[in-house]
């Protein structure tokens, strides 16, 4: 990591820039694939799988003997965590339900809100060098809570043309309702036009490489929402001396593995923590069998010393980090203050970790800054908000004079013969 003592604000802008490619760079790719899916559909899916995961697909749809194949795979131990990750998930996401909201506005004028579940939801599941099957908790609990038709699930294929069994059992788990053996932006390509095996959704959810991040925003040309940008994972760490260098050292690790594309970031107003766990990182990564990966995103993340908390936590939301971990003599003040981050851990004893699998928040969050402006996944991406009004006659004599002031002053006279015509009557 490198070491940057007490930075120029004007510098800030350049130093915490991450390590990912422009939108420039990947979108003429992504929308090649688009406009071949779109044309070719299921043929155009396949020969990407075959191009990018090195494997023919007769089938892409996951049949009921793979998934009970893929469940008798399954340890008890890890059958026994995924089940408790999944209790405590659902245990928060459930609590976030909200009842309808209604109020009288003026007399004779009803209002009220409701939820309703999105009817079709497409979940994206990371394959690769590390099957995320935790991931599945996190979107499919939700959207089963939600009451959601349609929990539709790509994740790309392995080499034997299979998906990781842990996937396909947490997915049945969860009530999915159809898995598909397909990745990449192929994957989000067909969620947005459908094929003869994906159906179009409404809906896109889940993180994914670069690509798939450029693909989930082009998606929303065609229509079809999206959770948020999710891109690769990062992770800022503020701690001072009330801090343990070796937890910290680990929870930079653990999201510099994710990949090479990862940033990791410390800040601190302790010189002597930046180099207790710069020693400790050194340490720990050659244990690490990932290391190599870790080591890459390592190389693109900095410790950054600064004076006080005061710039710190200025600095932090400038960043607007995806994970935020507060570990310090002052965390109250980091905690009160905080405004730009997809999810926070505290205290030496909350690692990030922990919010990725079984603790019961979510772990599919902004990323590149977007924290900023969006939520992580929660209980309401997966419903929508429709709101309801019922005017009775005392309720129309109420406000109808001021609708048709105001309508006639816009210029919209139809809008306030609507309203006249029915004041006449009265």
């Amino acid at each position: 990591m490198k070491t940057i003592i007490n930075p120029s604000k004007k510098d800030w802008a350049s130093i915490l820039t991450r390590p990912t490619k422009t939108v420039e760079d990947i979108e003429e790719t992504v929308t090649k694939i688009f406009n071949d899916i779109q044309k070719n559909k299921e043929h155009a899916v396949n020969k990407y799988t075959e191009l990018f995961d090195g494997v023919k697909i007769k089938n892409s749809i996951v049949s009921e003997e793979e998934i009970k194949e893929a469940s008798a795979l399954i340890p008890e131990k890890l059958r026994d965590a995924i089940q408790l990750a999944k209790r405590n998930i659902h245990k928060f996401h459930e609590a976030q339900q909200t009842s309808t909201v209604f109020v009288e506005t003026i007399q004779g004028v009803s209002c009220w809100q409701e939820k309703r579940p999105i009817q079709k939801v497409g979940l994206y599941i990371p394959g690769g060098t590390a099957p995320l099957f935790s991931t599945v908790l996190m979107l499919a609990v939700p959207a089963q809570i939600a009451g959601c038709k349609e929990i539709v699930l790509c994740s790309p294929p392995n080499k034997e043309g299979k998906i990781h069994p842990a996937i396909l059992y947490a997915a049945t788990l969860c009530g999915v309702t159809k898995i598909i053996k397909v990745g990449g932006i192929q994957a989000i390509a067909a969620y947005t036009f459908g094929t003869e095996n994906i159906p179009k959704v409404y809906k896109i959810f889940g993180p994914g490489n670069q690509y798939v991040t450029v693909a989930k925003q082009l998606a929303t040309k065609y229509g079809v929402a999206i959770d948020m940008p999710a891109g690769p994972s990062e992770l800022l760490v503020v701690a001072d001396d009330a801090a343990k260098a070796s937890y910290v050292a680990s929870d930079l690790l653990s999201q510099a593995e994710h990949g090479a594309d990862s940033q990791v970031l410390l800040v601190s107003t302790s010189k002597k923590m930046l180099a207790e766990v710069s020693d400790e990182i050194q340490k720990q990564l050659l244990a690490l069998p990932r290391a190599e990966i870790a080591q890459k995103a390592i190389h693109n993340s900095k410790s950054i010393f600064v004076e006080n908390d005061e710039i710190a936590l200025e600095l932090i939301n400038e960043y607007g980090p995806e994970h935020f971990i507060v570990c310090t003599k002052n965390n109250d003040y980091y905690i009160e203050n905080i405004e730009n981050a997809g999810s926070v851990f505290i205290g030496n004893y909350t690692p990030e970790s922990a919010g990725d699998y079984a603790s019961g928040t979510n772990h599919t969050l902004p990323t590149n800054g977007f924290s900023k402006a969006y939520s992580g996944v929660n209980l309401d991406s997966f419903t929508k908000s429709i709101t309801f009004q019922r005017i009775s006659k005392k309720g129309i004599v109420a406000i109808g004079n001021a609708i048709e002031i105001m309508a006639e002053t816009e210029g919209l006279q139809a809008h306030k013969n609507a309203v006249t015509i029915r004041l006449k009557d009265l």
